[in-house]
């Protein structure tokens, strides 16, 4: 299997004399989006190709004026009421999981643990330690154990990310594709029991390890089971069982969200001072790289047309591999790293250079409470009502186009792919917007770029009823998959400007004192107002869908129930009015009367003093 999986990688590097597309796949960290969330994996090159350039040491340093985005952990960290931070943080921004750690830095943070230092006669032992210090190298082992964690971490994601493509290969409801998509909140809730993961532990154990055992151990339990039942529950009589899996990827996601703020925390203690910097650059990589071996690899490898065609000599009925031998091979994978980092690897390490993490850290309860301090603010509360509306807009492109596609006949495995032609921009474009958004005016850019990726969605939804159409005996000709990249690039733009800008007025408005906590709740509520759009956006599809029973008179198709009847009784159901159209213009005017009433709105937040935003109890 481990020879399918390099032979399938190193296939995807060479060119094809047919026709060969990557493309995108469904993030889960923070919307259900089969289509619009292919950043995760362009985000596996770009890094790939920067860290090549700034020789990979150069990773602590941010590209960007903020770090964003989604995927690296809401670990809250206190001493002294002040937020212990990742130096030298560079996620990139389409990682909406990374800012939810609490990660920021700032110069008065900066400032205020030098003094510390210089207090407890730390820093001139520090300089010692520099001047004979081993680099890289000498933490090379630390450094390969946090990104394999991470490729860990970012396995079931990509595999909770497939399942939607799967399930509507066998047309599910879309009110079942809503139920599934509640798998990918835990990453965007993490800010609620990240806490708890920080203050509870086994001290003889580690405090870290205390729970990346136990949870590693648990996904890798999780998988073994699904290895057993998954044919069973997507090849039912009465349909894929969405419940169950729903409930296990759920706790998938679950586990693999807590593996991930256990993991950035024993980050800054497992690497030394001068290479805690490494931690973001393994974070941003080995997720994305896990993200890529569970959706796309796999897809690819499940798919029969696409190992027939670029991987057999003699075709068969089915892939190279099945969803029952990934999630077994993974399982033990799981299983067997787990135990031996629990038996091998030991968490407090105090060798030359490391530094001693304190255990104190401020309590759970003071934790919550000071969240619960900065969203009662009345500028931060306005914000964050904002947040949660301003993607209603969107909802539908997002969520079910890709699903959409893939109903009309585009493979799945085809839309998996789609990534790699995007490399470029998605390196190019992080870099270009944060020009405009360095200023003292960020929500600009995001209020000018929102009608533009309003106008992206109805273009979208032309698209998907242009598919049909188009489509060919031997697939789909190559102009149609010229199109779907160009209004991808086009989408990216209008999306990557509106979340650069959104993620630059965080790290502006943030209270210096308590920047992790505060970004961390800020961009919680984010991945909030994502998330709930998508799910509403994938409910509403089949209620506002008319179909009528042609061929059969007196019946009708008003229900799965009455579709079946229907077809006993020699009709067909005909979509007369589909519900994505009707969901596609709706929510296109929500979002132009949300641009036009609170847009402004927004704008004029920029214009509250410093004081605004500063929480009370540092004042």
């Amino acid at each position: 299997m481990i020879s399918a999986y390099l032979f399938a990688l190193f296939s995807l590097c060479v060119p094809k004399n047919n026709f060969f597309i990557s493309s995108g796949i469904k993030r889960i960290q923070n919307c259900p989006s089969s289509f619009t969330d292919v950043r995760l994996i362009s985000n596996l090159f770009s890094c790939s190709f920067l860290i090549s350039l700034c020789r990979f040491a150069e990773g602590a340093a941010g590209l960007m004026p903020t770090a964003p985005i989604m995927e690296p952990s809401d670990l809250i960290t206190h001493k002294n009421g002040r937020q212990r931070k990742l130096v030298g943080n560079n996620l990139p921004f389409e990682n909406m999981r990374d800012v939810d750690r609490g990660e920021t830095s700032s110069p008065e943070l900066e400032v205020e643990e030098e003094a510390e230092g210089l207090i407890r006669g730390s820093d001139s032992e520090d300089r010692r330690h520099r001047r004979g210090r081993p680099g890289i190298r000498g933490e090379l082992g630390n450094v390969l154990l946090l990104l394999f964690l991470y490729v860990l971490q970012g396995i079931p994601l990509g595999l909770a990310g497939s399942i939607p493509l799967i399930l509507q290969s066998k047309s599910v409801s879309y009110k079942d594709q809503a139920f599934f998509s509640f798998v990918f909140w835990p990453f965007s809730l993490k800010l609620f029991w990240a806490p708890l993961v920080d203050a509870l532990y086994f001290r003889r154990f580690g405090r870290r390890k205390s729970w990346l055992v136990p949870t590693q151990y648990l996904l890798g339990l999780f998988m073994l089971y699904l290895s057993v039942t998954v044919n069973s529950l997507l090849q039912s009589e009465t349909g894929p069982c969405v419940v169950t899996l729903t409930a296990v990827f759920f706790m998938l996601a679950f586990l693999a969200a807590t593996q991930d703020i256990a993991v950035d925390g024993w980050a800054l203690t497992m690497l030394s001072r001068e290479n805690v910097g490494y931690a973001s650059t393994c974070n941003s990589v080995g997720q994305t790289a896990g993200y890529f071996l569970g959706n796309v690899l796999f897809l690819a490898l499940e798919s029969a047309d696409f190992c027939n065609k670029y991987l057999r000599i003699e075709p068969k009925d089915t892939g190279i591999v099945t969803l029952s031998d990934f999630l077994f091979f993974w399982g033990v994978v799981f299983l067997v790293s787990t135990t031996l980092v629990a038996v091998f690897k030991r968490e407090n390490e105090q060798g030359k250079g490391k530094r001693k993490a304190p255990e104190e850290t401020q309590g759970v309860m003071e934790t919550y409470k000071l969240l619960f301090t900065i969203i009662k603010m009345p500028t931060v509360f306005t914000f964050c009502a904002l947040l949660l509306t301003a993607k209603i807009g969107f909802s539908a492109a997002d969520a079910v186009t890709g699903l959409k596609l893939v109903e009309a006949g585009v493979p799945k495995e085809q839309l998996a792919l789609l990534a790699v032609p995007m490399v470029p921009l998605q390196i190019l474009l992080p870099v270009v917007i944060s020009k405009y958004t360095a200023g003292p005016r960020p929500l600009d850019v995001f209020y000018k770029a929102f009608p533009f990726r309003l106008l992206i969605g109805l273009e979208y939804a032309l698209l998907v009823w242009w598919t049909p159409s188009v489509k060919q005996e031997g697939g789909f000709p190559i102009y149609y998959f010229a199109i779907v990249l160009l209004s991808y690039a086009l989408h990216q733009v209008a999306l990557y400007s509106m979340y650069v800008a959104c993620m630059a007025f965080h790290a502006k408005v943030s209270d210096p004192l308590i920047g992790g906590t505060y970004m961390t709740l800020l961009n919680t509520v984010t991945n909030l107002g994502g998330n709930w759009p998508s799910t509403v956006a994938l409910w509403m599809v089949d209620p506002l869908t008319s179909k009528e029973c042609q061929g059969a008179a007196g019946q009708t198709c008003g229900s799965s129930e009455e579709a079946g009847l229907c077809v006993k009784e020699g009709g067909v159901c005909v979509t007369t009015l589909d519900g994505y159209y009707v969901e596609s213009v709706v929510c296109v005017v929500i979002g132009l009367a949300w641009w036009v009433w609170l847009g402004k709105k927004m704008r004029r937040l920029q214009e509250q003093s410093p004081a605004a935003w500063r929480c009370r109890v540092n004042q």
